[in-house]
This record gives C-alpha cells, sequence and structure tokens, in this order.
C-alpha cells in the first residue's frame, strides 16, 4: 500500500497487513505529521458488456476515430512531413525524382578565405594609395595651407630613408 502525506504529499510504501481495518496512527518521517490511516479499499474495474451489434460496433469506430483526430491537431503534422517542410521552410519535394531532392535541398553559402594577410596587403596598397596622392597633391597643400610643408617633408624624408635601408638590406644598390 502507499500512502501519502497530506502536507508534503511524501509518499511511502507499507505493507497491506501493518493496516488494520480500525486503522493505525502513522507519522511523516519529513515533515512530522501524524494521521490515522484506514485500509484503502481495491475499485473493482468491470469491463462493459460488448455485444455483437452493429450499433456497439459503430460507435466504438467512430469514438476511436475521434481520438484519432484529436490527437492529430494536438500534436501537428510531423516535422518530415512534406506539408510541414513546404510551409515552414519553404522547401518542396517531388518524391518521384531523386534529382529533385538533391536541387530543393538547402547549399551552404561559400566560405570566405579574406583573413589576415589579406587585410594587411589591402592597408599596404590603400596606405601607398594615400601617400602617392599626398605626393602629386604635395605643393597645393603647401601653398594652401604653408604650416603642412615641414611635416609633409618629414614624412617623404622618412619614406626616402626606409626605402634607402630596405635597399641595403636587400643588397639592391
Amino acid at each position: 500500500m502507499i500512502l501519502e502525506c497530506k502536507s508534503c504529499q511524501k509518499k511511502f510504501i507499507v505493507p497491506d497487513s501493518a493496516i488494520t481495518s480500525n486503522g493505525r496512527l502513522v507519522q511523516c518521517s519529513s515533515c512530522g505529521n501524524k494521521w490515522t490511516q484506514f485500509p484503502i479499499k481495491k475499485k473493482s474495474i468491470t469491463k462493459p458488456k460488448i455485444t455483437s451489434t452493429k450499433v456497439q460496433n459503430e460507435k466504438i469506430v467512430s469514438s476511436i476515430k475521434k481520438k484519432k483526430k484529436q490527437l492529430k491537431k494536438k500534436i501537428g503534422p510531423s516535422i518530415y512531413s512534406k506539408e510541414y517542410l513546404e510551409k515552414k521552410h519553404g522547401i518542396k519535394i517531388d518524391g518521384n525524382n531523386p534529382k529533385n531532392r538533391k536541387s530543393t535541398a538547402v547549399t551552404k553559402a561559400p566560405k570566405s578565405y579574406f583573413g589576415f594577410y589579406s587585410y594587411l596587403i589591402l592597408f599596404i596598397v590603400f596606405t601607398l594609395f594615400l601617400l602617392g596622392v599626398l605626393n602629386l597633391t604635395k605643393e597645393v597643400l603647401i601653398f594652401n595651407f604653408p604650416f603642412t610643408e615641414i611635416y609633409i617633408e618629414y614624412l617623404f624624408e622618412n619614406i626616402n630613408n626606409f626605402i634607402i635601408l630596405l635597399k641595403d638590406a636587400l643588397n639592391l644598390n
């Protein structure tokens, strides 16, 4: 017999012979609640008599069909069914042609291989472009902004020194 404490809802297994017909005082080992437990009467399950009439068979069949419909409504379509895939993901499946299955599958986008060195090359090209534009417009900038003459001359002098060091390192002379 399974007893349940009414205050903490903990369940306990007790042998049927431990509870007499007069009842017994029991105590919950979890919360300490005490109560008198009487034996629980077992409910006898009687099966309904089924006669072989058409009316009863039709009622049973119709009730089974109703239950199936209710289950389908609750569960919904299978996630692998054609209807679900068309509705949710826009994938159309033609069962007759296996080639169509491959063509309707979602394809992955090609990977982009624009990594560190690509960014480095892009930065160098962009910097050389800016220095070339600055070299072409050097006289115009100095004429309009005379205070920039010192900075521009120092920049190009450092660039020439760097080129000389690079040639020395590579022995290009």
